[in-house]
């Protein structure tokens, strides 16, 4: 399991900043409607831009409005090992420049005794990253009451929900990134179980890192545990399917209700995503890569997801067919040749019984030769002649045992069927 979560974080990794990006477009398109964003919502995810120097991240320290910003306080950048520290300007703003490309960095910083982190991301080789850190306005008063008893609720899966695809060879990592949304001011429990099947020819599924620990996963079950604290829990969940010819299909049913359906899948060749419940889909560059962003409407719990992924790359299954047929054919024909081989035995086993009766027979009319010469039965030029004729018939019938092969032994040795004309006495 341990490999596989492995395999399924640097996954995520290679698709982190597409899926940041789709989201930014999405907040700006929210924008452009009139809506508020919650800056809370977008708190710490980084967003690609190009009006920062290459290799720059700036990190945006707020409380609780995008008016309220916070000045002159420290803000950490851990890139690898090293902490760097910057703070922040009359914008709330700290700037660090001149990252290693593709080193891993996260920004944090404690404010009031709350402490802030963003998620981690790759630092960019080009162009630069916009974040921000958000503080609780304290002077509002709490909007929520995390320790009060939990009440029966629902939630929902919120706006940084989304399904991720990565065409591999003949198969594809496919993700599901939850955010489990409780909009209450107290934690619920759910009248239903928080429980959901991943398709049953999924493999080496795992909960990512960074997942809530009320998360679990059986098998392809997964499982998360109420109740549910007021805000987001956030599970990644990680498996792998098969795509021996090329395409997939899904059919996800998910506990809650989605608010609103968002796949990101990276395009490889051909690759095609296609569902009834899409209503728009763009192609957008990140990092030399294309992926594919797609959104839908809401899906009420229990509703299928149904995707469709096709131009997965694959081999052709030509070559393993004509060496399965041929494979077939080795069999047929020893099959055939082994019973052929022990017809040839049978024959010769036969045939070898033959002669031995045959010998048996030539002895007893030689033994009763002798008995009727002896008596005066017969003369002696009709005993010499028929002594004669049975001492040649029994040495061809010797002949014929001693020879180890062939198949018609009797034929080799010369002997005559019936022998050389010798009727019985």
């Amino acid at each position: 399991m341990g490999r596989n979560c492995a395999v399924a974080r640097k996954g995520w990794t290679g698709l982190s900043l597409c899926v940041l990006c789709f989201l930014c477009v999405l907040c700006a398109a929210r924008q452009d409607v009139g809506a508020q964003p919650d800056p809370k919502q977008m708190a710490g995810i980084p967003r690609p831009v190009d009006d920062l120097p290459n290799g720059a991240v700036s990190v945006r320290l707020i409380r609780g409005e995008l008016s309220n910003n916070i000045a002159s306080h420290p803000v950490e950048l851990r890139v690898g090992s090293k902490v760097l520290t910057v703070k922040t300007d009359e914008s709330g703003r700290a700037q660090f420049n001149d990252l290693t490309p593709n080193a891993t960095v996260k920004a944090i910083a404690d404010v009031d005794g709350e402490h802030l982190e963003s998620q981690e991301f790759p630092a960019p080789a080009r162009g630069g990253i916009r974040l921000m850190l958000v503080a609780t306005d304290r002077s509002k008063g709490p909007a929520t009451t995390p320790d009060a008893p939990a009440i029966a609720g629902q939630v929902v899966l919120g706006d940084q929900s989304r399904i991720i695809m990565e065409p591999r060879e003949e198969a594809i990592e496919l993700f599901y990134l939850l955010d489990i949304a409780n909009k209450a001011r107290v934690p619920v429990n759910t009248t239903a179980p928080f429980v959901f099947d991943l398709p049953k020819d999924a493999r080496g599924t795992g909960i990512m890192e960074g997942s809530s620990p009320q998360a679990s996963v059986a098998g392809t079950r997964v499982t998360v545990q109420g109740p549910f604290a007021p805000g987001h829990t956030f599970v990644q969940v990680a498996c792998e399917l098969p795509a021996a010819d090329g395409s997939v299909e899904i059919a996800q049913k998910l506990p809650a209700n989605f608010e609103q359906l968002t796949v990101v899948v990276k395009k490889v060749d051909a690759t095609t995503l296609s569902s009834p419940q899409l209503k728009e889909q763009r192609e957008i560059p990140a990092n030399g890569e294309l992926f594919i962003a797609a959104t839908g409407g809401p899906v009420a719990a229990g509703q299928p997801i149904r995707l469709s992924l096709s131009g997965v790359p694959h081999h052709s299954s030509a070559p393993r067919t004509a060496a399965l047929t041929l494979a077939i054919g080795i069999v047929l024909v020893g099959t055939w040749a082994a019973a052929r081989s022990t017809d040839h035995v049978s024959i010769r086993a036969a045939e070898r019984k033959r002669l031995l009766a045959r010998r048996d027979k030539l002895f007893n009319d030689l033994i009763r030769q002798e008995h009727d010469h002896r008596n005066g039965r017969t003369d002696d030029r009709r005993y010499a002649a028929r002594r004669d004729d049975l001492l040649a018939a029994l040495e061809q019938v010797y002949a014929a045992l001693d020879i180890d092969t062939g198949a018609d032994p009797a034929r080799r040795a010369g002997i005559a069927t019936p022998l050389g004309g010798l009727g019985a006495t």
